[in-house]
């Protein structure tokens, strides 16, 4: 449902405002800081990095991230979504397509995906992170889920108990079941002849994944 744009009303932020809870208590957030973090460290860039957050929704992931100073440039397709992350401090708002994006070669350093790989088919898949390499000068950070019988089971559970909003109910199963194993995530990458990378098993049912460029 999250998928429909015609759905632009407060349902929308509602979904935003639980999927930033359901972060900061299954370990989302600290899964984009440990990539951005180990980037920097390996570019020796630690202050102002400029990030391009593609399907960003509220950009929770990186706006908790301290001491970084971080220029966040949201990106989503969704008009409401947009509209919600317009309020958040910090963060440049582009309304775009993830896969027709508006930006100049080298324009970002480092190019952030947080449980929107999920949302896309294979090509499209392969199409962005092709995109995004010809974007960012550092590297890439994917933060999405690890498909599992276990997690969906949690998930289910979860969203039954004690979420109030119907695209939340609905979409968060789904998304764990179109989440990636990680043999998924090695095809696509040694498909696109992508070698210099990072795949990581994260708490709770996520990966990470560092592209360097």
């Amino acid at each position: 449902m999250m998928d429909d744009f015609s759905i632009v009303d407060e349902r929308i932020d509602s979904a935003l405002t639980e999927l930033s809870i359901i972060n900061k208590y299954l370990g989302g957030r600290t899964v984009s800081e440990s990539g951005i973090k180990k980037i920097a460290m390996k570019k020796n860039a630690s202050f102002g990095l400029k990030i391009l957050d593609i399907g960003a929704g509220g950009s929770d992931s990186l706006l908790n991230i301290k001491n970084h100073h971080l220029k966040i440039f949201g990106l989503d397709i969704n008009s409401r979504v947009c509209k919600y992350l317009f309020k958040q401090n910090n963060t440049a708002v582009v309304c775009a397509d993830a896969l027709n994006l508006p930006f100049k070669q080298k324009y970002f350093d480092i190019c952030h995906a947080s449980l929107f790989m999920h949302h896309l088919s294979e090509v499209q898949i392969k199409l962005l992170i092709k995109n995004l390499q010809s974007l960012c000068n550092y590297g890439i950070v994917i933060n999405d889920l690890r498909r599992s019988v276990f997690a969906l089971i949690g998930i289910w559970f979860l969203t039954k108990l004690f979420s109030k909003n119907q695209l939340v109910k609905n979409d968060a199963p789904l998304s764990v079941k179109r989440g990636f194993v990680k043999k998924e995530l090695i095809e696509i990458l040694e498909e696109l002849k992508i070698f210099n990378y990072e795949i990581k098993k994260k708490w709770a049912f996520r990966w990470l994944v560092i592209i360097y460029c």
